[in-house]
């Protein structure tokens, strides 16, 4: 264990790094952003096809507006939090049924006549 420790040491001063830097500049979160993309264009897609009306599109919009935020706010400190990655998977994961169940509900748009 004491080897690792000093490897992971010895490393990280090869690099520059102390251990609280390489702590510090963890904000990456490449899930949170693809799961983002994907939701974005499930949403455009239920526009597209008219499974989803101006109204539920407008809601599931701003699901994903909220995460965004909820998102810039763990980044804000330096760190992104196991605890904030949990919470941003519930938030993504919710605004998920969301979507499902506003696609595959009764209501549908309905075109314009011409």
């Amino acid at each position: 264990m004491r080897l690792a420790q000093f490897t992971t040491a010895v490393l990280l001063g090869l690099a520059g790094l102390t251990a609280a830097q390489a702590v510090v500049n963890d904000t990456h979160t490449p899930r949170v952003d693809a799961r983002q993309a994907r939701q974005q264009a499930r949403i455009a897609d239920g526009v597209a096809s008219g499974a989803l009306t101006a109204p539920e599109a407008h809601h599931l919009r701003h699901q994903q507006r909220h995460i965004r935020q909820a998102e810039r706010h763990a980044k804000a400190d330096g760190v992104v939090t196991a605890q904030e990655r949990k919470r941003l998977a519930r938030m993504q994961h919710h605004a998920s049924r969301s979507i499902q169940r506003q696609k595959h509900d009764a209501q549908v748009r309905t075109p314009k006549a011409s």
